[in-house]
């Protein structure tokens, strides 16, 4: 019965009956069995199929939340039993906000010294993706903004404060300044985070507050690509200060402290709320407090 849900969840996954095979390691007619053989079982039809995948069914969607639990909960009693005979021990899925990322090995680092049974799957996400991703089991824990409403439903720990910089090269604007406020950012041409991205939505009320617009002149969803034109001494980016501070961004990078206002934004741990929770992502969760980042 568990390997025909989780057939389903990877078809769900995927929309497509061949990759959904390939990655679960079947063959296409195996996985279609089994689909069959999940519907005779429950008494429904799950997939709308015709020549090809054509969607889940109403019934399919209401099955496809039990069988993310009910997964979830096989893989947790084989992490506990585990757990027990060897100590922590698994692979830990982890989606960061592009702005978190440089934070994320001040947490996995003391943490695999501790328990060196543990690898780690880091992903880059929006904060969408990161809250979709966990209601659907498909990660084990994320790293996002906490003033999101939609975190209601999801378990969350407060981490530390993001605040911003003005990142440039010796020579430009504002590159002597022992500051810089947001209406002097604003008066120069930026790169800055894509649009889908929460840090690039602060980012525009905080430009735009200053009243006169302001002008991006390239936009990436990676940081590291901000950072490397920023490098070359033509453009200027703005970033969060201690992910800046953990990159070491040396001559010719100077960074700048963006105030009025001296904004601020609560970045946190996330995971799904769950009782017991596994013990892989419980010892994580409690030991993320010693990672003194406040």
């Amino acid at each position: 019965m568990i390997d025909k849900l989780e057939y389903f969840i990877a078809l769900a996954a995927e929309r497509h009956f061949g990759r959904a095979a390939e990655r679960l390691g079947v063959t296409q007619p195996t996985l279609s069995a089994g689909i069959r053989q999940l519907e005779e079982r429950l008494g429904v039809t799950l997939v709308n199929r015709g020549s090809r995948f054509q969607g889940i069914t109403a019934e399919g969607e209401r099955v496809l939340v039990w069988a993310r639990r009910i997964v979830e909960d096989v893989r947790t009693m084989h992490d506990e039993i585990r757990s027990v005979r060897l100590g922590i021990s698994g692979h830990l899925r982890i989606a960061v906000i592009p702005t978190a990322l440089a934070i994320v090995s001040r947490l996995t680092t003391p943490f695999f010294k501790r328990h060196p049974g543990v690898t780690f799957d880091i992903v880059s996400q929006t904060s969408s993706e990161i809250i979709k991703r966990i209601e659907d089991f498909e990660i084990d824990l994320g790293i996002t903004y906490l003033d999101d409403e939609r975190l209601g439903r999801i378990d969350k720990r407060p981490l530390y404060d993001e605040r911003y910089c003005l990142v440039t090269t010796r020579g430009n604007p504002f590159a002597d300044n022992e500051t810089v406020t947001w209406a002097e950012a604003a008066s120069i041409p930026l790169c800055l985070l894509s649009n889908t991205m929460q840090n690039r939505k602060i980012l525009n009320g905080l430009l735009g507050s200053t009243g006169a617009p302001f002008e991006t002149v390239l936009e990436s969803n990676s940081m590291i690509a901000l950072i490397a034109h920023v490098r070359t001494g033509h453009f200027a980016t703005i970033m969060p200060f201690r992910s800046a501070e953990i990159l070491g961004l040396g001559d010719p990078m100077c960074t700048i402290p963006i105030v009025e206002p001296d904004a601020a934004y609560r970045i946190g741990l996330v995971a799904a709320k769950r009782d017991p929770r596994p013990p892989l992502i419980a010892a994580f969760w409690s030991e993320s407090a010693d990672a003194g980042l406040e």
